[in-house]
C-alpha cells in the first residue's frame, strides 16, 4: 500500500504519478518496468518516489487493486443484469475484457499483470472474490447470486464455486496470450469451459 505521504499529495500530483506509472506498466511487464521512466514522466525526484511507495511492485499492486475495485462494481452490475446467474455474468465480464475494453493502455496493463504475476500480484486477483479479504463485497454478491441451480450446501461451497470459475477465467486469458488465440477463439474456449462446469464432467 502507498505511504501516507502519497495520499497527502495534491490531487493533480497524485494523478500525474499514477498516469506515468500506468503508462510504464502497460508498456512492459512489472519486472521490466523502470522507476526511472516513471519518475521522469511524473517529474519527481527518485527520493520522492520512495517517500510514496516501498518499491515498484508496491506501486503496481496499488494500481492493480484500484482497477480491480472497478471490475468489482462492474461485476455486481452484471449479476443484477443476469438475474443472479454467476456464470453468465462472468462470461460477459470476460467478453468485455477481451473485446469491448476500449482503453488499450488498460488492456495492456491487465495483460501484463496476468501474464507476469508474482505471488503478491496474483493474490490481488484471487482476493477479488475472497470472503475473508472483503467481507462486505462478498456479502453483496452472495445476496445477488441465484443459488437455486447451483450444487451448494452452504457458504463455503459457494466460495469454492466462485474461486473455481474465476480461476478458469484467469488462466483462460493466460492461455489466450501464450497460444496467441484470437478474441473469438479465446471466447469460444472459455464458453466451452464454463459449459463443462455448468453441466459437470460426469454423465448424469
Amino acid at each position: 500500500m502507498p505511504k501516507q505521504t502519497f495520499f497527502n499529495l495534491p490531487e493533480n500530483k497524485r494523478k500525474t504519478l499514477i498516469e506515468a506509472a500506468e503508462q510504464e506498466f502497460a508498456r512492459v511487464p512489472p519486472f521490466e518496468a523502470s522507476i526511472a521512466n516513471i519518475i521522469k514522466a511524473a517529474g519527481i525526484p527518485r527520493g520522492s518516489f520512495y517517500q510514496y511507495f516501498e518499491d515498484k511492485e508496491d506501486l503496481f499492486s496499488f494500481l492493480l487493486d484500484e482497477k480491480l475495485k472497478e471490475r468489482k462494481v462492474y461485476f455486481i452490475t452484471l449479476l443484477k443484469k443476469h438475474n443472479g446467474d454467476i456464470v453468465s455474468a462472468l462470461m460477459e465480464t470476460y467478453h468485455n475484457f477481451l473485446v469491448e475494453l476500449p482503453d488499450e493502455e488498460e488492456r495492456n496493463f491487465l495483460k501484463n499483470a496476468m501474464l507476469y504475476a508474482s505471488n503478491r500480484i496474483e493474490n490481488s486477483f484471487s482476493d477479488m472474490f475472497d470472503a475473508e479479504q472483503d467481507k462486505r463485497y462478498f456479502n453483496d454478491i452472495k445476496e445477488l447470486i441465484d443459488t437455486s441451480n447451483l450444487n451448494v450446501k452452504d457458504e463455503k461451497d459457494l466460495i469454492l464455486i466462485i474461486q473455481i470459475i474465476s480461476a478458469v477465467a484467469f488462466h483462460n486469458f493466460v492461455e489466450k496470450s501464450i497460444k496467441k488465440l484470437s478474441d473469438h477463439e479465446a471466447m469460444e474456449l472459455f464458453i466451452t469451459k464454463m459449459n463443462l462446469i455448468k453441466q459437470g464432467i460426469y454423465k448424469q
